[in-house]
């Protein structure tokens, strides 16, 4: 199969990154970050996420976040929505697109939200309700789609089930997560057959942490198997919970990096985006997890 000609890096940092970090981040350094990112041509940025800060206190403010941006045209600002008190609490922001998630694994689900995958699914039935009745678009997330900590392997005749059934119910694209980081290029390109089968190719995105180093060589091989829509996270923010010390998110900046060597088109500028990442880096005093960004840095 040809490689797309164009493809869209929806940018995670905000979210799912600095959920992640340990370091408290102000409403001013978030609104900062974003609207770095949008400057450098990124058209899609997940935002922030509507849930209890008392489960996630990176993400609190996110109301704020999205009172804060500038907001331009032809970019999406998405926000994370488990339930449907949180899509309310969006939906009073402003916000135009949310998410809901899933995990292929039934240990994972047990584990990490307390019930069984199809409890969950249950819980934002609400969700994609409201949303649709209210014009707001929603992205599904499965989490562990290669793998998961608890139980191990995860087959792809199970995540087609789970995103066949976030697209029947209105999710518009659905994002596969490696959430541990241990898929390979070769499981890369099963899953998204298998799941092809159930779910369009071009309704498909990858999200795929490195924690194995394998996060670039797995988007490749989606690129091949006809996926165009990639989540990455700017200076690789947010680390990985289930691997001590291991990296989470592939950082953005690496794969544009890749990405423009193929030609394929993006969008975005890669030296303004190696600038968002620096900046946040810093406010974080953490180091940059882009290597691309840390050889454009050190050349200058």
């Amino acid at each position: 199969m040809t490689l797309p000609q164009k493809v869209r890096l929806v940018d995670v940092g905000p979210r799912d990154g600095l959920q992640n970090e340990a370091q408290p981040i102000s409403v001013q350094a978030k609104v900062r970050l974003v609207d770095d990112l949008s400057a450098a041509g990124v058209n899609h940025i997940e935002v922030g996420s509507f849930v209890s800060p008392k489960w996630v206190p990176q993400m609190a403010g996110s109301a704020e976040v999205f009172a804060g941006i500038q907001q331009r045209p032809g970019v999406s600002y998405s926000a994370l929505t488990p339930n449907l008190q949180g899509f309310e609490a969006a939906l009073a922001a402003g916000v135009h697109e949310v998410a809901v998630f899933a995990a292929a694994s039934e240990a994972f689900s047990q584990r990490n939200i307390n019930c069984s995958i199809a409890d969950s699914i249950n819980r934002f039935t609400p969700v994609l309700e409201a949303a649709l009745a209210a014009g707001v678009r929603v992205r599904g997330y499965i989490s562990c789609v290669l793998g998961c900590p608890y139980q191990g392997d995860v087959t792809a005749d199970q995540v087609a089930l789970i995103a066949q059934e976030l697209s029947a119910m209105g999710c518009y694209e659905v994002s596969l997560g490696d959430t541990i980081g241990t898929g390979t290029p070769g499981a890369t390109r099963h899953l998204i057959e298998v799941v092809a089968g159930q779910v369009p190719r071009d309704r498909l995105a990858g999200h795929f942490h490195d924690t194995y180093g394998q996060a670039l060589a797995n988007i490749y091989a989606s690129l091949l198997e006809g996926v165009s829509v990639f989540d990455s996270s700017v200076a690789g923010l947010g680390g990985c919970p289930y691997a001590k010390g291991a990296t989470g998110n592939v950082a953005s900046e690496d794969v544009l990096y890749m990405l423009n060597g193929l030609g394929i088109e993006t969008g975005i500028d890669l030296d303004l985006l190696v600038d968002a990442g620096a900046r946040i880096s810093q406010v974080l005093g953490r180091e940059n997890g882009s290597r691309v960004a840390r050889a454009r840095l050190a050349a200058r």
